[in-house]
């Protein structure tokens, strides 16, 4: 009988021991907005819509955004395609 119970408590023992806490790391990503340094605007530059229509046939522009280095970001839909395009005051496309 004292076998029986012993053996009970080894078993329990180690049952209780193998449940370990499990401890989860987890990185937080940080994104960094970059709309934050462009204000939007009504209206852009004669320049720019030239420049788009000559280069996006059929463009029709949504929004528009400056920000202090006069570059501009503009939302187009060409072809019921929305797409962003980054210009500067002459209209010519900046590579972003």
């Amino acid at each position: 009988m004292k076998k029986l119970i012993l053996s009970a408590a080894i078993v329990l023992g180690t049952l209780s021991m193998q449940a370990e806490n499990v401890v989860v790391n987890s990185q937080a990503v940080q994104s960094v907005n970059v709309q934050d340094e462009y204000k939007e605007i009504d209206a852009v530059p004669a320049a720019i819509k030239t420049s788009l229509d000559n280069e996006y046939p059929g463009v029709k522009l949504e929004k528009a955004w400056v920000n202090d280095k006069k570059e501009y970001k503009i939302e187009v839909t060409v072809r019921g395609e929305k797409s962003i395009v980054y210009t500067d005051a002459s209209g010519k496309i900046i590579k972003k």
